[in-house]
């Protein structure tokens, strides 16, 4: 069952912000151990148990592929203001097609992974994108950058977007968050990705706002609440959750696109993460599917639900 409120969510909470900062940049060096962490814990409770344990190795694999590469190259000072003037993102996702370390990248996930314990499909998968070459891998990245991933293909390509996470991640962590300006509503302010989740934080200073995550980068941006993701929209918004989950996880519905997002109360569940804490409440969308609005964003690790 689910429950839908008008009333603006957690006022209280609202009126304890005092300046959030606009973005807040992922660090490839702990984000991934945290979220293999999280992982584990959600799968000790979880009817998804499985395959929570197989993401937490994947998270684990992402962190230990790190050794060594190289010191990531950003943006240079002239593209960061062309990128300002035109409101794009500073990181250009093209660039990959030359950078030899996104192909080092590839090659240490896909080997890495090739021991992790999955189902007999998503080792096929991982074969198949782990012999392609470097071209059909390019053309992967352009699906995971177009955000849909094709029905047929969806492990390979996940496999694809953790390999790309780890890249992008990378990229954004070598950024000054002091540079970074808005895009456009639902819009990366680094990569240009589509947000996976936005998560209403509980750090100092910033308590009660809400922030969007990048499901490429790992960046996070401010966001104001009651306020559509996906189109911008201030009217006919809405917050459904499933029953019984004590409100730290919640659907906000827009009457003004049919779309809605996932909002995720950091300030209630200190540990709650972007990607891992989505997967874990797949039971919402499930229960969104059964009603008028489409789900937005980009949630590549629930493309197979």
């Amino acid at each position: 069952m689910s429950r839908k409120s008008a009333d603006i969510p957690d006022p209280t909470a609202i009126g304890t912000v005092s300046s959030p900062p606009f973005a807040r940049l992922p660090d490839p060096a702990s984000l991934f151990l945290i979220r293999s962490a999280r992982l584990r814990r959600l799968a000790q409770t979880s009817s998804l148990a499985p395959y929570l344990r197989f993401l937490a190795e994947v998270a684990q694999a992402q962190h230990d592929i790190q050794t060594d590469l190289p010191r990531p190259e950003g943006p240079d000072a002239k593209m960061i203001a062309r990128a300002r003037e035109f409101e794009m993102p500073p990181v250009d996702r093209s660039r990959i097609e030359g950078d030899e370390v996104v192909s080092t990248i590839f090659d240490r996930l896909f080997a890495t992974a090739a021991a992790i314990e999955k189902p007999v499909a998503a080792t096929k998968a991982l074969l198949r994108v782990t012999a392609a070459d470097r071209t059909e891998r390019l053309a992967m990245a352009q699906s995971v950058f177009s955000n849909t991933l094709p029905a047929d293909a969806i492990a390979e390509h996940i496999f694809v977007w953790a390999a790309l996470q780890v890249h992008f991640t990378r990229l954004a962590s070598v950024l000054d968050a002091a540079v970074l300006a808005p895009v456009a509503d639902g819009i990366c302010p680094v990569c240009g990705g589509l947000p996976v989740s936005t998560v209403v934080v509980g750090w100092p200073g910033s308590h009660g706002a809400r922030f969007c995550s990048c499901s490429l980068c790992g960046a996070l941006w401010h966001y104001v609440r009651i306020k559509c993701v996906l189109c911008g929209s201030t009217k006919g918004i809405g917050y459904q959750e499933v029953d019984g989950q004590g409100g730290a996880i919640k659907a906000e519905t827009c009457d003004e696109c049919h779309g809605w997002s996932k909002i995720l109360y950091q300030n209630k569940e200190p540990d709650a993460d972007p990607i891992a804490d989505d997967v874990a409440s797949l039971g919402l969308d499930l229960l969104m599917r059964q009603g008028p609005y489409h789900r937005g964003g980009f949630s590549p690790l629930l493309a197979g639900f």
